[in-house]
């Protein structure tokens, strides 16, 4: 079993050059996704924004990241900031902690034991780009993200 804690960093329009400048400064493959890769109309605002990004180097730096549909959403305090909306994930937060594995068996462990008096943001199980995947913030107030690496192979 190999599981990795990745930090996974929340950006408004911004998450492609800061992927791409810690490229420069980490080396690395950098993977980009865009909303419209995932079949956001082109029209729509955020169609050019990052759904998925990471850079992942030879070194063992890996990060993650991803902007933000529509517009800034303050933290509340006493209660999460990130929730789903029209079938989106909006969130005030700068950072989630990521966790990725191999199987969606060794993840989904992970993710029963996490969620015990977590609020779940978007239940674990198949995703457009993984095998399985899911957020959560635990009953210590943190975002997470488990998911099943996988390559992306593009639209």
């Amino acid at each position: 079993m190999s599981v990795h804690a990745v930090a996974h960093l929340n950006f408004h329009g911004r998450a492609r050059s800061a992927l791409e400048f810690y490229r420069s400064v980490f080396d690395g493959q950098l993977t980009v996704v865009t909303y419209a890769d995932f079949g956001m109309p082109a029209e729509r605002p955020d169609a050019t924004k990052v759904v998925f990004g990471q850079v992942v180097a030879d070194n063992g730096f890996r990060v993650m990241a991803y902007d933000v549909p529509g517009a800034d959403i303050p933290a509340t305090a006493g209660s999460p900031s990130t929730r789903r909306e029209n079938g989106t994930t909006i969130t005030g937060e700068p950072f989630f902690l990521s966790v990725r594995g191999d199987t969606v068996d060794e993840v989904g462990a992970l993710w029963k034991r996490l969620a015990e008096g977590a609020t779940i943001i978007e239940e674990f199980g198949p995703a457009q780009w993984a095998p399985g995947f899911g957020m959560l913030t635990d009953r210590f107030g943190i975002t997470w993200i488990l998911d099943v690496a996988t390559e992306y192979i593009g639209a």
